[in-house]
């Protein structure tokens, strides 16, 4: 199986990374407000990231990735992305759990994601995976919540 690998601010695959989470979260435009906040990436913001947090992929081009963001006393992972022809092959599952590992090994209490409220079949997956819904929240100038925080616990 494909190793994961950790991307460097100057790392090439980066613009990889761009690509894949463009693509693969085109499907929200329409479907979540407010829109996400996928179109306010950068390559010069992911190098940026890169630097302070953890960029994570799987394959060579870029099929999965992941953004593991210390954000104490959690590890926040965030733009999770599959490539659709690799979905259902437990790649999402892989970089949950490094996720886990990583949070473990820094000592964190969880690794905590968002996602919309709309996207009930994400909803699903996280709690198939072992998150726990912890909070709902509202966007600015929105009145009803639009995103769900899930957690889950490090053994």
């Amino acid at each position: 199986m494909t190793a994961l690998r950790r991307l460097c601010p100057d790392d090439p695959a980066l613009a990889e990374v761009l690509a894949l989470i463009r693509a693969e979260y085109a499907f929200m435009d329409g479907v979540v407000d407010p829109p996400s906040t996928m179109h306010d990436l950068t390559l010069e913001g992911l190098a940026e990231t890169a630097g302070k947090a953890e960029i994570w992929v799987a394959g060579v081009p870029v099929m999965a990735c992941a953004i593991l963001t210390p954000k104490p006393p959690v590890l926040y992972l965030g733009k999770l992305a599959v490539a659709a022809s690799e979905r259902r092959r437990g790649w999402a599952r892989r970089l949950v759990d490094l996720a886990c590992d990583r949070a473990g090994a820094l000592g964190f209490e969880a690794v905590e994601l968002g996602t919309r409220v709309e996207l009930t079949a994400n909803q699903a997956a996280f709690e198939a995976m072992g998150f726990t819904e912890v909070a709902r929240e509202a966007h600015p100038g929105f009145d009803r919540p639009t995103a769900i925080v899930y957690q889950r616990r490090i053994a």
